[in-house]
């Protein structure tokens, strides 16, 4: 069993990594389990530590905002959905405090509108070319 310290971890900038025993710790926290996929992590799965609020999405670089996560499709899927939801974010923030425009098409004149040829009798005003 892993011995608990009284201080958390936190790291020095956003680019740091967790020591081994740190990754240890947070493993045991989750019992081994993915978070994302809430699968077990085996043996001889690859595994990362990852932030459950994302540094983009305002999350903070210490061992409470980590959990496990199985390498692969699981991390890509959380991060496709924190790129997404910063995306979101920062449109819906942009557009309350009027820094960006609503889009206007533009309207051209149009076309003008012919007469309807729908009798058989009508003459056809329309060169054929033969």
């Amino acid at each position: 069993m892993a011995r608990s310290l009284k201080g958390e971890w936190i790291g020095k900038t956003d680019d740091s990594r967790p020591p081994a025993h740190v990754r240890l710790r947070i493993f045991d926290r989750y019992h081994g389990i993915c978070h994302w996929s809430k699968r077990e992590i085996r043996p001889g799965d690859e595994w990362d530590v990852d932030h459950i609020i994302a540094l983009i999405n305002k999350g903070e670089n210490r061992e409470s905002n980590m959990a496990p996560i199985l390498r692969g499709k699981p991390h890509k899927e959380k991060t496709a959905r924190d790129v997404a939801e910063k995306s979101r974010v920062y449109r819906k923030r942009a557009a309350h405090l009027g820094l960006k425009k609503p889009k206007r098409k533009l309207q051209g004149r149009g076309f003008e509108k012919r007469p309807r040829q729908n009798h058989a009798s009508t003459p056809v005003n329309k060169w054929r070319g033969f």
